[in-house]
């Protein structure tokens, strides 16, 4: 069967400033919370590696983006570091980094290689966690203006924006669990960072209207789809609560500019709502996307805990369990379900409950720990999972397609080998392979592959 895509559908990858770009400490840059992380509990990091010299594109940029291009990508997702660009997070902004931004965007529209530019990748600048973090309303304020600052600087060239990345994974990671610093476990100060980041979402959206540049804005969101273990009622219902908590408790914000009145009362519930204002309801309708970036990675299969829980809960996971589907297929490198049919059952929710507003895959990638046993005579990576991986998703993305969804594009998580948080290198997603001694950029198997399909926009 041939598998073929439209002409303007965007073939890419996805990267983030603090993953890609090192330099943690130069060029005016201040600490964000993982610098500062890192430099008290390094051994919290895989192999000790923290996020001081990551990918090294800061140095790099312009032989990076000529691998781009010989990776056949036509568009590119990365971020621009609030720490580089405002180091006390509210005042000047810093010259070396807009000449570092400006020269990279320059470098990717000469080479016909479209920016889609993320302004919040997890990396809270630390004078700004100091200051209360997404707990205050002042550093609400204060990344709108940061955020207004880059559609004055840039706003010229860059036509697609987006306001976060994974907003729901600092809740999780940063105030569920000890994953991201501030390393909370607390449902109610959880509750209050996730209104404070859709306020703040809503306010750059709303900043960026005004500004009345000729472009779009969006969010990018890791959506999972949830799955009940079976039709029982009690399964269903967990099912729906993992729902509403994880998936929309970002999404229906974004889409439709209010949250879903089962999840507001489920707060009440267990009174953990947080302190609403006047004027928030106004400025959360105004914070309605144009487009919307999608993370697929893994589905979420649900099941009713055993015994139900009783008083307040203290994460989302005392109201459900997860369900580990017999016979699923693995990703043994990650621990993770490889459910392909996902990325379709997204677009389709997408197209019938969310009005099929413009969307793209802006992540979707598999993680192997210990690629180097793959390395071939040639000396390149034979990774032959990640094609068979990609091949997969695209062709039940293409079916959806087919259906009538609005997704513009497809990129891989990631293009070069990247830092990721605690995990460090420890699993490798990217089209080419990166040497953490030598600097050494080696393109993979999958990233010639990638590149034929993107140029003839589509497979056999």
């Amino acid at each position: 069967m041939q598998y073929r895509f439209p002409d303007n559908f965007w073939w890419g990858s996805a990267s983030s400033a603090p993953q890609m770009e090192g330099a943690a400490n130069r060029g005016g840059k201040s600490a964000n919370i993982f610098d500062y992380w890192f430099s008290i509990e390094p051994e919290r990091f895989h192999n000790g590696v923290g996020p001081t010299d990551t990918s090294t594109f800061y140095d790099n940029f312009e032989s990076d983006i000529k691998l781009l291009k010989q990776l056949g990508h036509n568009s590119f997702r990365t971020s621009i570091s609030w720490s580089r660009l405002i180091p006390d997070g509210v005042g000047e902004i810093n010259q070396e980094a807009v000449s570092f931004y400006n020269a990279v965007f320059d470098r990717l529209l000469a080479e016909g290689i479209t920016p889609l530019i993320n302004l919040y990748h997890f990396d809270m600048p630390m004078c700004m966690q100091e200051r209360g973090g997404w707990e205050s309303r002042e550093v609400v304020a204060a990344y709108v203006r940061y955020a207004t600052r880059c559609f004055d600087l840039f706003g010229g060239r860059i036509k697609h924006w987006f306001t976060f990345n994974e907003p729901i994974v600092p809740v999780e990671c940063g105030y569920l669990g000890h994953y991201h610093y501030p390393c909370v476990v607390d449902f109610g100060r959880a509750a209050t960072v996730a209104y404070h980041t859709a306020l703040a979402h809503a306010g750059a959206v709303q900043a960026y209207r005004a500004c009345q540049h000729d472009g779009e804005i969006g969010i990018i969101l890791n959506l999972s789809p949830t799955y009940p273990r079976s039709q029982d009622p009690a399964d269903i219902a967990a099912s729906r609560i993992a729902d509403l908590l994880l998936n929309k408790s970002f999404l229906d914000p974004a889409m439709k500019g209010s949250y879903d009145p089962e999840l507001v009362a489920l707060l009440a519930q267990y009174d953990l709502l947080p302190q609403i204002e006047e004027g928030d309801k106004a400025l959360l309708a105004a914070g309605k996307v144009d487009i919307l970036g999608i993370n697929y990675y893994q589905p979420r299969r649900v099941k009713a805990k055993e015994v139900a829980w009783q008083g307040v809960p203290r994460t989302p996971e005392d109201l459900f369990d997860y369900y580990e589907m017999p016979g699923r297929k693995m990703n043994p490198h990650r621990g993770w379900e490889i459910y392909e049919k996902g990325i379709y059952d997204i677009l389709t929710d997408l197209r019938v409950n969310y009005g099929n507003l413009p969307c793209y895959i802006s992540e979707n990638g598999m993680g192997v720990e210990g690629e180097e046993r793959f390395i071939g005579p040639e000396g390149r990576v034979e990774d032959d999972y990640r094609i068979q991986f990609i091949r997969e998703h695209l062709e039940w993305l293409h079916l959806a397609l087919e259906e009538g969804s609005a997704c513009r594009g497809y990129h891989l998580w990631t293009f070069i080998d990247n830092w990721s948080w605690l995990n460090a290198y420890k699993n490798r997603y990217g089209f080419v392979r990166l040497d953490l001694e030598s600097q050494q950029r080696t393109i993979k198997k999958s990233g010639y592959w990638f590149a034929e399909v993107a140029r003839n926009h589509g497979f056999n």
